[in-house]
């Protein structure tokens, strides 16, 4: 959910350096009024008028041996009407050696001057007593790069160019490239076009490429070489780009990153595991079995989609696998009686069979799925059952229960079954439990949408097995049998496949810091194989730059829980860890979406009594899982809940555009903002009572945004409220941009920086900073 930047600036009495571009901003050398915040309802601008926008942000970058060359070329469009002047500011990457630094105005070069982190803190809180807007506090005590002043006539574009080198940080093996992109979220409206480009090259095979913050395409020529891009139109951005890899020689490369707050508990770790291609002659020879449903329901679109699909399938079978098709209605066929050798005959004849599949009869899953799991008798191959259903059971068995335990007891291989829901008609409880209890997963089509695309998509992903039923061990030396299990709650949980260039993204809790030795064991067949790997696990991280491994963590486990709580029944202390969960973290859930009202207390401590009330009202809209296996609500909510299970890097927030609330009044800007599910209605809803600030989340009630920890301090239910006068030293009360403010903006960390960057003109931020309450006015 990234989003791009776009900026706001004001000569004549307004000053641009409250709205951030997407990486580097214009300020204005002479104004030394705030520019409105862009979320604010803005009042009509005075005449003359400046202001501009950003129409492109173009990112190229070239990572080579822990070395970054970056290009960036910003073009910047002068909305207003009268000539602007000003400076273009960049604040650079974390703690990284740069160098040749080049600036470009329209291909013309301009001078520039590379600011250390000591002079760079002084034009920053510059800016920021100038504009009355801490958008750049997050980069406080860092380096700044700036221009001398450059005219931008009305009407008229200036496109900006800035190439620089940078030394990456490495860490336990894995290289962190990092582009700065928050301070972008201040903005007014979108950035008309978003474009990065990363390539990396290496003298060593590439193995795990991660992004936490974005959804990359990433393409690979040969094992030495990726690209990575990511394209967007009319964005805000919410977070900077990062972007995590690592070189291996080795067939399985595995890297681990660890969190750790707090030592008294235990740490949050991430493991990274991406096999490489093996050549043609090291595949892995497996089984698919496709059960395809023909019943009445299907007539029309969606059986030409599921015949699609089925081709697609068939046309990516390799030799030495084997196959077959269940077709099913109120009676069950094959295309042949037991499993067909895959071959160039064999797929033609399949293709044949599938074109004259026609949909017609009701829906017998029991016998389909018996058909199909029966005639899996080899334990040396991977075995693939890809179901698919668009309704309930009305012919033959119906009972949800009978019908999953019949699927257990046929399933003699430990095949997966992968489950493809179409529309609202089916129960998709069932289809979970059979994911669950047949090591796979489910996948649910809604109207409107492509059958031949999702099943492709997974097929895809499955084609090429590695290494079947793996399975993953932390030894800790000098860890005692009395202190436990080395990890816990890890997921995915279970056993679990290794496919040839996907990327496995294994979450989980550990007990102690220090060097660890994991084992990743699995099978080629019945040949068991290990592979060992060295890491080292923190004892106390010293900052946050790894906090959203606790966050993806968090919303896997979330997934887990409400899994067990669908498919196991009720459980007082799984609710309770479920709204801690959500409370801490911000990660809004049909069942917890009461967070995000605004008389809600947000706070984390069990056994207070607002936590049992919150807790009180996960349960009462837990009911709805209970009840609804069917329909458009029992569909979502499991699509959700696999949503959860299956994430692959935290949620963030994301800009959104507000309704107007006055007929006539000026458009607001976009604002930051959580989306969750109604459990009731099944609808989406935006809002903006809670966010996502780095690794921390504020919840705002009423004007005052806190996090979980000082949300005890409000009195009164209806209507929070916060009685200073009787909270005496608990809280110290700072007039934003006065000399205390600053003080206490060089004390923090950027993370705590990031805080009183979020916080919007109208509003006061109550945080915890060191053990103090603060309420920032």
């Amino acid at each position: 959910m990234s989003r791009v930047l776009v900026l706001l600036s004001c000569l004549a009495g307004l000053l641009a350096g409250a709205a951030a571009s997407a990486q580097g901003l214009l300020v204005d050398s002479e104004s030394v009024r705030p520019l409105p915040r862009p979320w604010i309802r803005p009042t009509p601008l005075p005449q003359p008028r400046a202001e501009y926008a950003i129409k492109s942000l173009e990112i190229q970058a070239r990572l080579q041996d822990q070395v970054a060359q970056v290009q960036v070329s910003q073009t910047f469009v002068n909305t207003g009407n009268t000539q602007m002047e000003v400076q273009f500011v960049f604040p650079l990457p974390y703690d990284g050696a740069i160098d040749q630094l080049t600036l470009l105005v329209d291909g013309e070069e301009w001078p520039a001057e590379l600011l250390p982190a000591d002079k760079a803190r002084r034009r920053y809180e510059e800016i920021v007593r100038r504009s009355k807007d801490p958008a750049l506090l997050e980069w406080l005590g860092r380096g700044m790069f700036q221009t001398n002043v450059f005219p931008v006539p009305p009407g008229q574009e200036r496109t900006v160019s800035l190439h620089y080198n940078q030394l990456l940080r490495k860490d336990q093996g894995v290289t962190d490239f990092l582009f700065p992109l928050s301070t972008a979220k201040y903005t007014a409206k979108p950035v008309e076009k978003l474009h990065i480009r990363v390539t990396i090259d290496s003298t060593l095979p590439i193995r795990n490429v991660y992004s936490p913050t974005h959804a990359l395409q990433t393409d690979k020529s040969g094992n030495k070489s990726v690209r990575v891009t990511l394209t967007e139109k009319d964005v805000v951005p919410t977070s900077d780009f990062r972007l995590f890899y690592d070189v291996n020689p080795k067939k399985i490369a595995t890297s681990v990153l660890s969190y750790r707050p707090d030592p008294k508990e235990d740490g949050y770790f991430l493991l990274l595991s991406t096999p490489q291609v093996p050549d043609a002659g090291e595949r892995l020879a497996k089984t698919v079995v496709f059960v395809v449903d023909k019943s009445g329901s299907m007539s029309g679109e969606k059986i030409e989609q599921a015949r699609e699909a089925l081709k697609f399938v068939l046309n990516n079978l390799q030799e030495g696998d084997l196959f077959n098709i269940v077709a099913y209605d109120s009676k069950v066929e094959s295309f042949r009686p037991e499993l067909e050798q895959f071959t160039a005959a064999t797929r033609q004849q399949a293709i044949g069979f599938v074109e004259g599949l026609y949909a017609g009869g009701g829906t017998n899953i029991h016998d389909a799925l018996r058909t199909a799991l029966s005639q899996l008798q080899d334990r040396q191959r991977p075995s693939y059952v890809i179901f698919l259903t668009d309704g309930l059971p009305t012919v033959g068995e119906r009972s949800e229960a009978k019908i999953a335990a019949a699927a257990r007891e046929a399933n003699q291989v430990r095949a997966r079954i992968l489950n493809f829901g179409v529309g609202y008609d089916v129960n998709s409880r069932l289809l979970d439990r059979l994911g669950r209890e047949n090591f796979g997963a489910s996948e649910y089509v809604q109207p409107g949408e492509d059958i031949e695309v999702h099943v492709s998509r997974v097929y895809s992903r499955i084609s090429s097995p590695v290494l079947t039923d793996v399975e993953v061990t932390f030894d800790l030396p000098g860890l005692r049998a009395s202190d436990g299990k080395p990890v816990s709650r890890v997921y995915p949980s279970g056993p679990f496949d290794l496919f040839a260039g996907e990327q496995v993204v294994l979450v989980g809790r550990y007990r102690r810091g220090g060097e660890a030795r994991i084992v990743l064991r699995g099978k080629v067949g019945e040949e068991a194989h290990s592979y060992d790997f060295e890491a080292r696990l923190a004892d106390k991280s010293s900052d946050h730059s790894y906090a959203f491994v606790e966050k993806l963590w968090a919303m896997r486990r979330i997934g887990e829980i409400i899994d067990e709580l669908d498919l196991s029944g009720r459980n007082d202390e799984l609710v309770d860890e479920l709204v801690a969960l959500s409370t801490k973290h911000g990660i809004l859930t049909p069942y917890t979406s009461f967070l995000a009202e605004e008389k809600t207390r947000p706070t984390p401590l069990a056994g207070s009594r607002e936590f049992r009330q919150n807790a009180a009202d996960a349960g009462r809209r837990l009911q709805l899982l209970e009840r609804e296996t069917q329909g458009r609500g029992g569909v979502l909510q499991r699509s959700d809940k696999q949503f959860f299970k299956a994430a692959d890097r935290p949620l963030d927030s994301f800009s959104f555009a507000p309704a107007e609330s006055a007929p006539g009044a000026a458009a607001a800007g976009p604002q930051l903002g959580t989306s969750f599910r109604e459990a009731a209605s099944g609808e989406m809803v935006v809002t903006d009572s809670v966010r996502q600030v780095g690794s921390q989340t504020l919840y705002k009630r009423g004007k005052i945004v806190c996090t979980p920890e000082t949300a005890e301090l409000f009195t009164g239910n209806e209507t929070l409220t916060l009685e200073l006068d009787k909270l005496g030293d608990k809280v110290r009360v700072v007039e934003r941009f006065s000399p205390e403010y600053f003080e206490l903006c060089r004390a923090n960390t950027p993370e705590e920086n990031q805080l009183l960057a979020s916080q919007l003109e109208e509003e006061e931020l109550l945080v915890h900073l060191r053990g103090q309450a603060y309420l920032i006015k």
